[in-house]
């Protein structure tokens, strides 16, 4: 993983010092709490329905043992004892009292952390795939990318203030685990008819008001221009993109009202005329980042019979069944642990899960763990012979949930028990959701299963995606949740279908009931997924089942 140079120390050091003066101002009636929002927000702190709220950035969700302890620390000395794991890959903090964060930014630099562009118009923490590094199906470590975007969009003088918010996620094999099709800039590791490694670019993705799948801005671009490209995609946004309507001031407006062929010919230009003075990246730099992300050495964990492990312990080996993936070393496994315990609030791990994850990854998988896109949290590097430690030592901590990629491993937003934003509830209908399942004992028989709750339009849940998606609004004052069936962010990109009128709240489980009941009832067979029968059939009988049944 990246490790900190002097500069970066020093930088972050004076962001800190410059926040506790701002701040200071503000505690004392200086600034008005409009005056002190923009500079806040460059710093991570939104104001919610309770408290401040202060976003960590993860850089694409990699963290080491010492810096998850810090996080468990600061969960347990400055919050309520727990942090919230989110689909950006950071960790975000709900209780934050003004007059602390100063305090907790200084223990974040302490081990190389920061909030430092988790919020405002600024270009947010550059997200990847989350088994970057150990993925089978890889061409090139994704991260690698992110952090050069990183150290390139930091402080970028020209992209502090921009129409709106940006976001860019990278993906290293053709299997998208970084739903790039969805971010304003997707970046995907190519390999040309000659071998080239470069990138292919997607541009105007995004969710929320008006859920767009990105467009393919350009087929190949090569390794040594891609600064370049994207500096000249980001004056065009900054130029031409809305700033008279922050719900259109997104770049995904700027492709749609323009047009993808118009759009395309001005970033082309600009990019013709800046590349002719461009400096060159660094090769001392590049091949320091490279360096960063070199594999741990794997040649020390010997082969291990891990099936026949398996077999002698069937609680083991369903959770096995769904938390290991397959990892590009044969004695070796990635691990996801879920966040997502059924009741639970999707996301949330307590100070003390926090350090067992943290003494886990230590101890057993080369000191490094990810945030994944779903809220849970990953051991990417795991020898094979180490996997019945981690799982009894994740039963004794309560994340032993063996519900990876089930029913009840649901995203959720923090809805209108956090969010000043939010129309409805989030976080109950995912725990009512996940108890009514395991209740009727159903999760492994409907199998790949991913429900996404957003608590309002503004789809941070990113219900649009979801296989089922529930979207929850306010009409009239009452809690009603629209369905969308049929989303996918994977390489087949795909916005859900809305099924007709929302539900109350006292009826939504209900109608994810019926949905789920008539999947199984006409399924093929159990080889065929939820998202293949909604492709094979259509909406049709999902509303059949909703509004006439």
């Amino acid at each position: 993983m990246y490790h900190y140079q002097d500069f970066d120390r020093d930088f972050v050091k004076d962001r800190v010092s410059e926040f506790r003066t701002i701040t200071q101002r503000r505690i004392d009636g200086v600034l008005s709490e409009d005056e002190y929002k923009p500079f806040r927000l460059q710093n991570g702190l939104y104001l919610q329905l309770h408290a401040y709220m202060l976003q960590v950035a993860i850089p694409y969700g990699t963290l080491s043992s010492r810096q998850m302890h810090k996080l468990a620390d600061i969960a347990e000395r400055w919050d309520k004892g727990y942090g919230h794991f989110t689909t950006r890959q950071n960790i975000q903090f709900n209780w934050m009292k003004l007059a602390d964060v100063g305090d907790v930014l200084e223990a974040l630099s302490e081990v190389d952390m920061h909030a430092i562009q988790t919020s405002g118009n600024c270009i947010r923490n550059v997200t990847a795939d989350h088994f970057a590094g150990c993925a089978p199906d890889e061409i090139e470590d994704p991260r690698m990318v992110a952090e050069l975007l990183r150290q390139w969009s930091t402080a970028h003088p020209e992209f502090a203030f921009l129409p709106r918010k940006f976001k860019i996620a990278v993906s290293g094999a053709p299997n998208d685990r970084a739903v790039i099709a969805f971010h304003d800039i997707g970046i995907q590791i190519v390999q040309n008819r000659d071998g080239e490694t470069g990138y292919r670019i997607l541009i105007g993705g995004g969710l929320g008001r008006t859920p767009l799948i990105g467009q393919e801005l350009s087929a190949f671009v090569p390794k040594a221009d891609l600064l370049c490209y994207l500096e000249a995609v980001m004056h065009i946004y900054n130029r031409y993109g809305r700033r008279d309507n922050k719900y259109k001031a997104r770049i995904k407006i700027l492709v749609q009202e323009n047009g993808l062929a118009q759009t395309k010919a001005q970033i082309d230009a600009y990019f013709a005329q800046i590349k002719k003075t461009h400096r060159p990246l660094s090769e001392t730099l590049l091949r320091k980042i490279k360096d960063d992300f070199a594999l741990p050495n794997l040649s020390k964990a010997s082969a291990f019979d891990l099936e026949a492990q398996m077999a002698l312990s069937p609680a083991f080996a369903r959770w096995a069944g769904q938390s290991v993936h397959a990892h590009r070393d044969e004695n070796h496994v990635s691990i996801t642990i879920s966040l997502k315990k059924q009741g639970a609030t999707p996301g949330d791990a307590s100070t003390a899960q926090m350090r067992v994850m943290a003494e886990l990854a230590k101890a057993y998988a080369y000191d490094e763990l990810r945030v994944s896109h779903e809220q849970n949290i990953i051991l990417p590097h795991v020898p094979k012979e180490h996997l019945l430690a981690i799982y009894q030592a994740l039963q004794e901590a309560d994340l032993a949930a063996a519900n990876i990629g089930l029913v009840s491993d649901i995203i959720a937003c923090p809805g209108l028990d956090y969010c000043s934003l939010a129309t409805a509830r989030s976080i109950t209908i995912a725990q009512q959701i996940a108890t009514h399942f395991e209740g009727l004992k159903t999760e492994y028989d409907i199998g790949p299963m991913k429900i996404k709750i957003s608590g309002c339009i503004n789809a941070c849940g990113h219900h649009h995606v979801g296989h089922i998606g529930i979207l929850g609004l306010d009409r009239a004052g009452v809690e009603n949740y629209q369905i969308t069936i049929g989303g996918d962010g994977t390489q087949d990109a795909a916005i859900g279908e809305r099924t007709g009128p929302g539900f109350s709240y006292e009826q939504i489980i209900g109608a994810i009931d019926r949905i789920i009941a008539h999947y199984l009832a006409k399924r093929t067979g159990k080889d065929e997924s939820f998202l293949a029968y909604y492709k094979r059939v259509g909406i049709t009988p999902f509303k059949e089942v909703l509004y006439h049944a």
